[in-house]
């Protein structure tokens, strides 16, 4: 289940007279400062405005577009608010964010379990979502994608819903480029290229030793099966642990002092710190995030000798990690994430 422009929706619901015009949530929501696209309304993205765009390139691109700042906790409330309604309808429900989450139920009518999903949902918070059937995990989150409004899915679904399977993968994906596929970024479908790889299909059938030679002998394999429509049936209903904390910040006038770059990223730091402890969880690595100006982001990041929540230990992570940056560059964005062990 993947809720459709989901805090877009959640500013519409609380302002109704949005409805219908083009919205975008970043930042503090003044398109003439410094920030990022958080989402857009279908109506602002016709405009070319998508999510990580800067904001003052989506006034250029929508000038009439509604601006509005992020609200976290708004979102969050929203977001539990689905997955109640989730957990009444399947037997096991795994959260995967604020609009996202996988249902594993045993059926004979997986659409009609579909259109119930979607059904409820609305009636309960008024929130629309696309429900994608497939029979593991990697087939129902791409089949989301093809449930969405103005995706190029087959004629003949039903709306907002869509059903992908071993029996039509390749129909459906195997001419799309490996980029479509969940998980395979822009850099990695670069390289799947420089060995003559572009499509789902040449991927499916590919050679696994080069692909593994390249990727390494866990990712290789892992590209090859994706492609092949070969994932988890895994459903786990324990609680959403996040697997991070992270804290970024986007400055209106660059950095140019890397003293004060310096003692920006130990600010940050001491913050991240703040939601290690909030977790009671160590973190294990500090990276942190650098966007030079004009819009290069590059991230380095550093292990921690041992598991810990201490600020001194988590600063000099950050300190650490910030030294691997050569570029002294101006700088427009600075972010530091603590990660933690997998299964907390």
């Amino acid at each position: 289940m993947d809720l459709d422009q989901f805090i877009a929706a959640v500013e519409v619901l609380r302002r109704p007279g949005l409805h219908g015009l083009p919205v975008v949530v970043g930042g503090d929501g003044d398109p003439a400062k410094r920030g990022v696209v958080a989402t857009a309304s279908y109506e602002a993205r016709e405009y070319g405005v998508h999510s990580g765009l800067p904001l003052r390139t989506a006034a250029r691109r929508c000038p009439d577009a509604v601006f509005l700042p992020v609200d976290k906790p708004a979102y969050e409330a929203a977001s539990e608010d689905v997955m109640a309604v989730l957990r009444g309808l399947a037997p096991a429900v795994e959260v995967m964010g604020w609009d996202e989450a996988f249902l594993a139920a045993r059926t004979e009518d997986p659409e009609a379990l579909a259109r119930q999903i979607r059904e409820r949902v609305l009636a309960e918070t008024q929130l629309a979502c696309s429900v994608g059937i497939g029979e593991n995990r990697l087939q129902a989150k791409l089949a989301t994608g093809f449930g969405k409004p103005g995706s190029d899915a087959p004629s003949g679904r039903p709306a907002g819903i869509f059903r992908l399977t071993h029996e039509n993968w390749f129909e459906v994906l195997g001419d799309q480029p490996a980029s479509a596929l969940w998980g395979i970024g822009s850099k990695t479908a670069a390289k799947l290229a420089e060995l003559g790889i572009t499509t789902v299909r040449e991927l499916a059938s590919a050679d696994v030793a080069p692909v593994a030679a390249r990727f390494g002998p866990t990712t290789g394999p892992w590209l090859v099966l994706t492609a092949r429509g070969i994932g988890s049936d895994e459903v786990s209903s324990e609680p959403y642990i996040p697997r991070s904390r992270s804290r970024e910040v986007t400055y209106q006038q660059d950095l140019t002092d890397w003293a004060e770059v310096r003692a920006e990223v130990t600010r940050i730091a001491g913050q991240v710190t703040a939601d290690v402890l909030a977790e009671q969880r160590p973190a294990i690595r500090i990276v942190v995030k650098v966007r030079y100006k004009p819009f290069f982001t590059s991230t380095h990041g550093v292990p921690l000798a041992e598991p810990s929540s201490d600020q001194t230990v988590i600063e000099q992570g950050a300190a650490a990690a910030l030294e691997k940056f050569t570029d002294r560059r101006p700088v427009r964005l600075l972010g530091v994430r603590a990660e933690f062990a997998d299964g907390g």
